[in-house]
């Protein structure tokens, strides 16, 4: 992240990178305050159970320095997605923790692409997040819903062999 750009303040960031038009599956997603606010008020559908997961990649730990944003912001999200295919759940809303060593437009524009394509691409609404300065560390928390009692859960598989 070479280029700072120092005059992005946090919801310049959020406006800028991570705002986009909500879709007509966005506006029925059952977002009732979402990003930008101090904290997401969503609804769940009746009938269903929330389904959260978060996961955390840092450089250097989880992807090499100097991997492209675009694939960091998608990954950021697609551990979080398959997650939630895992468990049986629709994947409905995102918050995002970005931690990065210094604000780089150019950066973010790539990151914010990854993210929010595959966001879109899975009906899934950024809800809310933060931002901070320090070495690059990317947490994003899926919250999804599946019908009461139906989530798949790890006590519930089995080995199964296929002889031919």
């Amino acid at each position: 992240m070479p280029a700072e750009t120092p005059d992005l303040g946090e919801f310049d960031l959020i406006e800028r990178f991570f705002l986009r038009r909500q879709s007509a599956r966005g506006a029925q997603s059952g977002v009732i305050l979402g990003i930008g606010d101090d904290a997401a008020v969503l609804a769940v559908p009746p009938d269903a159970e929330l389904v959260a997961a978060v996961d955390t990649i840092v450089a250097g730990r989880h992807f090499p320095e100097g991997t492209d944003a675009r694939s960091i912001g998608h990954r950021a999200l697609a551990v979080n997605l398959s997650d939630m295919a895992s468990m049986g759940a629709t994947p409905a809303w995102a918050t995002l923790a970005l931690t990065m060593p210094s604000v780089d437009a150019a950066w973010l524009e790539r990151f914010s692409a990854g993210l929010m394509d595959l966001a879109e691409a899975h009906g899934v609404a950024l809800v809310g997040g933060d931002t901070t300065r320090g070495p690059l560390t990317v947490s994003v928390q899926v919250l999804g819903h599946a019908p009461r009692g139906a989530a798949l859960r790890r006590s519930g598989a089995r080995a199964e062999i296929y002889w031919r």
